[in-house]
């Protein structure tokens, strides 16, 4: 971390996979992470489900480490995970360390040929972030039209939750945000080729960004090409702060206010 750390205390990490994380740096010792992690200045990570075979795994790290909230969901992408339905969402989001849906959405740049049961695996969490009234956290990419049109017809003004990873542009981050949702950026932000993005995070307001690393992947510059870990949302503060024109710490510090107002079900 540079030395600016100081700068920037309390930083969550609104987004990461802890399960999923390669820990050759630490020598496979998950502890050590989470120690540099802390030391780092990460006070809280959201470590987020992407298909139910690997739930227990990702609860269990929720259980276990005070500074670690989790969530349940499919990714749109996992085709060949067990399907949910509403009512087994509902059941395991009945955990204290469990604060949303998803991760669930749509992405049509992958797999665009399978949007069918996209949209009725999406329909699933949307009803079980209703019943539930928890966020729901959003995958979404080339499906702008869909993502908000479903979210309007079962969503039902009822569904508030994050676009994670943002990509898109301001249009759907206005009408995202017009229905209660946030925008989450993640080390994208920080790419030579990500200026469109960077000028969509400048016309975001404040009150609905969040930071995160979607660790193990897209670490951010100037660890872009490496593995990703929870302690890089450093970066992703800095490139953010600095297009908003703020210091460090304040970033840190609405971002953070951010997050608990959101998953709201989470303990500081």
């Amino acid at each position: 971390m540079s030395d600016t750390a100081v700068d920037r205390p309390d930083l969550v990490d609104s987004h990461c996979h802890l399960d999923r994380l390669n820990l050759d740096a630490y020598d496979g010792d998950f502890d050590a992470m989470m120690a540099a992690t802390r030391a780092d200045g990460i006070s809280h990570m959201l470590c987020i489900g992407v298909d139910l075979e690997t739930f227990p795994r990702v609860r269990e790290l929720a259980e276990r480490h005070a500074d670690v909230h989790a969530t349940v969901g499919v990714h749109p992408l996992y085709k060949d995970s067990r399907e949910p339905d509403a009512d087994e969402l509902v059941r395991l989001a009945d955990h204290p360390r469990v604060v949303a849906i998803g991760e669930t959405g749509l992405d049509y740049f992958y797999a665009k040929e399978q949007r069918d049961w996209q949209r009725d695996r999406f329909i699933e969490h949307i009803r079980a972030a209703r019943r539930t009234g928890l966020p729901l956290i959003i995958h979404t990419r080339g499906a702008k039209e869909d993502t908000l049109a479903l979210l309007r017809e079962h969503g039902e003004g009822e569904v508030r939750g994050v676009l994670h990873c943002f990509t898109e542009d301001l249009d759907m981050a206005e009408q995202a945000m017009a229905l209660g949702f946030y925008i989450s950026i993640s080390g994208i932000v920080t790419f030579r080729n990500a200026e469109a993005l960077r000028d969509t995070v400048r016309q975001v307001p404040l009150e609905r960004l969040l930071i995160e690393t979607d660790s193990p992947w897209l670490a951010p510059v100037p660890y872009r090409g490496k593995p990703n870990e929870p302690r890089y949302v450093a970066q992703v503060a800095e490139c953010v702060a600095e297009l908003k024109g703020i210091p460090v710490a304040e970033l840190a510090a609405l971002t953070r206010d951010n997050f608990y107002t959101l998953f709201n079900k989470a303990v500081r």
